[in-house]
């Protein structure tokens, strides 16, 4: 945590600290610990619709113009949560302008991202594959593996995990 706020900010008055890595690595886990040690929110890119024909990439546009550049500019940002389970928006969630803010998802700490820190997690593929079965469901497992392969490409044309400031492994 010393390092993170070692950190000069990055997005306005804010160090935004992006969690990265692939599916089912345990992204969501450690990002839900580390938000409250550091005393900062946490926006999970599962807030916002994530196309599985699209990858990782596209999602991100809505977090940057919603949150990232009001942050940006010294005002709070807001954005409606997307409901995974219904297939609609849900309520407005509030960003308001804070020292830190944790962004957790494929792609959040991507090149282009106004970000102090970078963590990247990660397990093997048969973890991570297990992990998202049990708990999305078996059925689902043919667009996981479409999504693990968008990952794949994704990762290695971003080089996110050469630029992460701490790689850590949950598997």
């Amino acid at each position: 945590m010393k390092r993170i706020m070692e950190r000069p900010p990055s997005c306005g008055l804010t160090r935004v600290v992006a969690v990265d890595g692939p599916a089912g690595s345990g992204k969501t886990t450690f990002a839900g610990r580390l938000g409250p040690a550091l005393g900062a929110q946490v926006v999970h890119s599962d807030d916002f619709p994530v196309p599985w024909e699209q990858g990782p990439g596209p999602w991100f546009a809505e977090l940057e113009a919603r949150v990232l550049r009001p942050l940006g500019e010294g005002r709070p940002g807001a954005f409606r949560r997307y409901d995974w389970a219904r297939g609609v928006y849900a309520e407005e969630v509030s960003v308001p302008v804070a020292p830190v803010l944790v962004i957790e998802g494929v792609g959040t700490a991507r090149r282009t991202a106004p970000v102090s820190f970078r963590v990247w997690v990660e397990a093997p593929r048969d973890v991570r594959m297990a992990r998202v079965l049990e708990r999305d469901g078996p059925e689902l497992e043919p667009r996981w593996v479409e999504w693990f392969a968008a990952e794949d490409r994704w990762f290695a044309e971003d080089g996110t995990r050469r630029r992460a400031d701490a790689v850590l492994d949950f598997s």
